[in-house]
């Protein structure tokens, strides 16, 4: 197996549409709403998935899916376990880049900026909110640790129905919210024969937005 790929038979055009400057909102956050609306509309499976990339310290990146929870002129937000491998690359370098991409419209938008920790009150009215499962397995997993075999993980979350059979688990401290404030916006429109509709949004000395159109 040499991993070549047959582009002839996975290449495809983009013939969604068009993005031109009259299109677009002078605030990028609601152009992002009104795009992940139609991507909502179009059926996206899981809309709010988001590639979220990290560096450590020396500049290693790193990449994973995980959800956006919401998101306001304040920036946008998910949670997780502060000691995984995420959190950790956060803490010592608090920048952070978002990838969204909705194969149903072709749009992607990607999303740049500083990162910072949501507060224990937003931390623990979002817990509460997510389903009795999903509560046990947070407080039971020490995200990104390893963990001799799948046996060992589930009795970790058997022991916390033990001594929380009431469906009122504790969060643990480690498990938080962190938002990421953007300075860069870039929404892309894929269009015929690969030249690609793209316009970058960037804050200007005085906080405001500026739209420029980007080669493909």
């Amino acid at each position: 197996m040499d991993g070549e790929i047959d582009h002839r038979s996975t290449r495809r055009d983009f013939t969604s549409g068009e993005l031109q400057r009259n299109q677009l909102s002078d605030d990028p956050f609601q152009q992002f709403a009104a795009w992940l609306a139609s991507a909502t509309e179009a059926g996206n499976f899981d809309p709010t998935a988001m590639v979220l990339a990290t560096a450590d310290a020396s500049g290693q990146p790193d990449a994973r899916y995980v959800l956006l929870k919401h998101f306001d002129a304040r920036g946008f937000c998910w949670y997780t376990d502060q000691r995984s491998q995420k959190g950790r690359e956060l803490a010592a370098n608090p920048r952070a880049a978002l990838v969204f991409y909705w194969p149903e419209i072709d749009r992607q938008v990607r999303i740049s900026g500083s990162v910072e920790p949501l507060g224990e009150e937003d931390a623990e009215a979002y817990f509460q909110q997510r389903p009795s499962r999903s509560r046990y397995s947070a407080t039971a997993s020490e995200q990104s640790q390893p963990i001799p075999n799948r046996a060992a993980l589930e009795e970790r979350v058997a022991a916390l129905h033990r001594l929380y059979p009431e469906d009122n688990v504790p969060r643990n401290p480690a498990w938080g919210g962190y938002r990421l404030i953007p300075d860069h916006f870039e929404f892309w429109q894929g269009r015929r024969d690969r030249l690609h509709d793209r316009f970058r949004y960037q804050r200007n000395s005085e906080g405001v937005w500026m739209i420029e159109r980007l080669m493909p």
